[in-house]
């Protein structure tokens, strides 16, 4: 990451009381997102083997990649993104994303999807968390960051000074297909960067969900199925 980012001033909200709509990391929160949702939470499967995210509760958004200038990727950034064969559990397809890190003083390589397009924030309170499975291909770095960006840190949402510090949470993925699940309050900023940092995401305005891997120098080969809501209300 940028190291002026690392100098980031002071938040502008420190407490998760100062956005309505902040989800706090306390027990019950977490153990309640551990919970499956009706169909209509899942956000893709892959199965439909297309770029588009499943059409459940106003989601259309489109899956990408994104990178610095050094970080190779595929499939490459600002292409139609494709599934690839082989999902979790037996499944058809899942998305799949590799490459290999740049040496640059910013460097990143990743894959997502944007909730909505064209691209705006949605309104994720009637869940808790998330949930999917992955794993990574050969020779890849196992360190991955899920990051869920909302309207305090997506530069969309006109509230940042130094974005991109989204909500999320450091991975250890293996090769074996692993099914995560992670409560919104389990989601924290990075320290040491960003502004502001406001304590908890905002669920009622969130972007989209990311994976990226900024190991400098890092071969990386990342594959994700089977992403959902859990923790329905």
């Amino acid at each position: 990451m940028n190291r002026a980012w690392f100098l980031a001033a002071a938040a502008a909200c420190a407490v998760p009381a100062c956005i309505p709509n902040a989800i706090p990391a306390t027990a019950a929160d977490i153990a309640a997102a551990k919970s499956k949702c009706p169909a209509d939470g899942m956000i893709d499967d892959c199965e439909d083997n297309n770029n588009q995210v499943m059409a459940n509760k106003g989601r259309s958004g489109y899956w990408y990649t994104f990178a610095d200038k050094t970080t190779k990727i595929e499939p490459a950034g600002g292409g139609t993104f494709t599934m690839s064969a082989g999902g979790a559990n037996g499944s058809a397809h899942a998305a799949h994303f590799s490459g290999k890190i740049g040496t640059a003083q910013i460097v990143y390589g990743g894959a997502g999807f944007n909730f909505v397009d064209p691209k705006g924030a949605y309104d994720a309170t009637a869940y808790k968390g998330i949930s999917f499975w992955a794993k990574i291909g050969p020779g890849s770095t196992s360190k991955v960051r899920l990051k869920v960006p909302d309207s305090n840190t997506d530069p969309d949402g006109k509230v940042c000074t130094e974005c991109f510090n989204d909500f999320g949470v450091d991975l250890d993925l293996t090769p074996t297909w692993t099914q995560y699940q992670i409560a919104f309050g389990e989601m924290k900023q990075m320290e040491g960067w960003g502004a502001p940092h406001t304590g908890a995401i905002n669920a009622k305005k969130l972007y989209g969900v990311q994976w990226q891997a900024n190991a400098p120098g890092a071969p990386f080969d990342v594959w994700i199925d089977d992403v959902e809501f859990i923790g329905c209300k």
